[in-house]
């Protein structure tokens, strides 16, 4: 174990406890003086969020608390608002002193600090869901066809309309693959509308419902809707930083093989907010919490960074899970839909397995 100076043990610091940051923090807390900062107690598996809304129980499994995984390093619940060189200043006001440091800030989201309050969220959606008639959900990527296929699933009875911006629905994929959702939606009688956008600030009421109109002045009703749109790199916070400069123009920090950020030897980034030239998706961000955790504990243990691990892109490998028993997986060589993808991914969401990687029991 590489010491400090004084013969302390060096000290790691991690911002950001999402599918990354959990899953390095679970890997590097033995190893080291350890903090994980985040601004939410818990970590979420954001897969799994889709799944809650229409069944909110099914949260009490992909909403696990920090300290339930994180059993010997500190937590502070708290943002972090500023970088030095050798340390990081919180939204409360403390310098977190580090020798290495990791950036894991994803995608910024505005959810609740508690895991409480984060089920009562849940079970509010589910409300809202299972007391309407018609839904309406704004985006076609992962998540809002999700969302539609969760929804018809649990309950066909209720009208959905989804409504995009672009040509086809996943576009990240191939069009193969947004054909075939496109017709396993027109068999459930979801209404998809494509290479429009909602004005969602012009919702006029009408008597049980609210009525809609598309950029191109289409109006239809409905009780509800979800926004299912792109979120933003949680990044912003970096500008006023000493990584000011290592952010390319849209907002990712940039790193190297190793996943330390270009020109710094101490401070590595891993998950959704780097520049690698991949789908940014959850399993490949806990690919690069390993590798980059293989690296840190070599660097703590004082090996030669000749011997550090490198990180390579990987291609597109897509799974949609639409509702609980079916969905389309999109390989390098072929695309299917239904039950056979459904096994794969659909019943459980991979949230036994993710927590067993965090070394937990399922619940």
């Amino acid at each position: 174990m590489e010491l400090g100076g004084g013969g302390e043990r060096k000290r790691v610091v991690v911002i950001g406890g999402g599918v990354a940051g959990s899953l390095l923090a679970k890997s590097l807390q033995f190893h080291c003086d350890f903090t994980l900062i985040d601004q939410k107690e818990y970590f979420e598996i954001p897969w799994a969020s889709l799944r809650a809304m229409v069944e909110p129980s099914f949260a009490e499994r992909s909403v696990i608390n920090h300290r339930d995984y994180l059993t010997n390093g500190q937590i502070l619940t708290s943002g972090a608002v500023n970088i030095t060189d050798t340390e990081v200043l919180t939204g409360e006001g403390r310098l977190i002193p580090y020798d290495y440091l990791v950036i894991a800030t994803g995608h910024a989201d505005s959810v609740p600090i508690s895991k409480t309050g984060r089920l009562k969220e849940f079970q509010q959606d589910n409300l809202k869901i299972r007391s309407a008639h018609s839904v309406l959900i704004v985006g076609g990527g992962p998540t809002g066809v999700e969302l539609a296929g969760e929804i018809a699933t649990d309950f066909p009875e209720k009208k959905i309309t989804l409504v995009h911006t672009g040509s086809r629905l996943l576009e990240f994929i191939g069009e193969k693959a947004a054909n075939k959702t496109l017709n396993w939606f027109k068999s459930r009688n979801v209404e998809v509308i494509l290479e429009q956008s909602v004005r969602l600030d012009t919702i006029s009421d009408s008597p049980g419902s609210k009525i809609y109109q598309t950029s191109e002045g289409e109006r239809f009703e409905a009780d509800c809707h979800f926004l299912c749109i792109g979120k933003g790199v949680g990044s912003a916070w970096l500008r006023e930083t000493v990584l000011k400069n290592s952010l390319d123009i849209n907002g990712r920090l940039m790193v190297d093989e190793n996943l330390r950020i270009i020109g710094r030897k101490n401070v590595f980034a891993v998950g959704d907010i780097t520049n690698i030239r991949e789908i940014k998706q959850g399993y490949l961000a806990q690919k690069q919490a390993l590798v980059a955790a293989k690296n840190l504990k070599l660097l703590l243990a004082g090996g030669r960074e000749s011997k550090m691990a490198t990180y390579q892109a990987h291609s597109v490998l897509a799974l949609v899970s639409l509702g609980r028993k079916q969905g389309l997986a999109q390989f390098p060589y072929t695309t299917c839909i239904g039950r056979l993808p459904g096994l794969i991914k659909s019943k459980d969401l991979f949230v036994g397995k993710t927590r067993k990687t965090l070394g937990l029991e399922d619940a």
